[in-house]
């Protein structure tokens, strides 16, 4: 099934004949596709084959978070003539890139839905925080995105010893992920982004001072995103963009601008952190236990290869700390989990102590 001649002008915001198959219930309702390029209290911009509407979204209010209308989103909205007009109903997303929230439940906030590239962005004007990086990647590589890192503001790094350097930090803390310099104020490395999200929905996504809103603006081919300039004594900016915005591409495709994040919270990121960390978990199927905490048993693959050099002490720590935090996450809203965990931190305490005990009887 090939797109109707009526939902022609969507095609260059995503629309296919899988979504064309997707809304065909709805047509026959009379109502009309869109996609949702803005959310804003309540309302939504959406795009349709008329021109953008705005819309009410009364009746799409879920008590699951992870279910409001977000950007990104394709939707079925009433036709013409309604006044206001509403979101009638969400089609099934087929990606979504998910953070925690901050609230003590950990509730999961939807940044972007129907994404083809995760697109993060990390500044070269501040000191890499490869932490930082493998913690977004986690969140790109669950959401089912393709993720990319743009290493922004080269033209701050004129050295390309340093620069080339800098590239293979950030590519050793993302295991098949492309890694691309880009200078926005020079129009450096642009051509071959474009080319690389293609004509799909890619994601722009850093925390504030990365220059996604500058990046935007660039890819883009116009000023349409608010920029200002990062604070001289740590490099963090303003948040210039207070919404996700859907932008359309000059040579096709579309991406969705988002405010910058100070917190990224993973949300059952496992695949995700296992993709991130493939190397470990490739090292960890050959460990003598299959239960191996990667500390003081013997057969460790993995702490056998950081006392060869092959993995470093610091990206172990990475791994260990969001593989703690994505167990915790998942454990608030899986009672059976959190059992288990406890049980096993308690299995460890008291190996530990006996531990200490035999040390003590030694020394004695």
């Amino acid at each position: 099934m090939s797109p109707s001649s009526s939902s022609r002008p969507l095609l260059p915001y995503g629309w296919d004949a899988d979504w064309e198959t997707a809304f065909a219930p709805y047509a026959s309702q009379g109502l009309v596709a869109g996609r949702v390029v803005r959310v804003d209290r309540g309302l939504c911009d959406v795009v349709t084959p008329g021109g953008t509407v705005r819309a009410d979204t009364e009746f799409v209010v879920p008590r699951d978070p992870m279910k409001v209308v977000c950007t990104g989103d394709w939707v079925a909205v009433d036709p013409e003539g309604g006044d206001p007009r509403f979101v009638r109903t969400l089609l099934p997303r087929r990606t979504a890139f998910v953070r925690s929230t901050s609230s003590k439940r950990s509730d999961g906030q939807i940044l972007a839905a129907n994404v083809d590239h995760a697109v993060v962005a990390v500044s070269l004007a501040v000191e890499l925080d490869l932490g930082r990086v493998e913690r977004f990647l986690a969140l790109a590589w669950e959401s089912g995105a393709q993720p990319v890192v743009v290493l922004s503001k080269a033209d701050l790094v004129p050295d390309p010893v340093t620069l080339a350097h800098l590239v293979q930090d950030v590519e050793t803390a993302a295991p098949g992920v492309p890694v691309l310099t880009v200078s926005a104020l020079h129009g450096d490395g642009l051509d071959v982004l474009r080319a690389l999200i293609g004509s799909g929905t890619a994601v722009l996504l850093g925390q504030s001072g990365a220059g996604k809103s500058t990046l935007a603006n660039a890819l883009v081919g116009a000023d349409v995103m608010d920029v200002r300039a990062a604070r001289d004594v740590d490099g963090k900016g303003r948040h210039t963009t207070t919404t996700r915005n859907l932008l359309p591409l000059p040579g096709g495709g579309v991406l969705i601008d988002t405010p910058g994040l100070r917190g990224v919270g993973l949300f059952d990121a496992e695949v995700g952190v296992g993709q991130v960390f493939s190397e470990i978990e490739e090292l960890a199927a050959r460990c003598r236990f299959h239960d191996c905490s990667h500390e003081s048993e013997p057969g460790c693959a993995v702490a056998a290869a950081v006392d060869s050099g092959e993995l470093s002490v610091r990206r172990l720590e990475s791994y260990r700390k969001l593989v703690r935090e994505n167990q915790w996450i998942v454990a608030k809203t899986d009672a059976r989990l959190r059992a288990e965990i406890r049980k096993d931190w308690k299995r460890k305490g008291a190996e530990g102590r006996a531990a200490m005990q035999a040390k003590r009887g030694h020394w004695s």
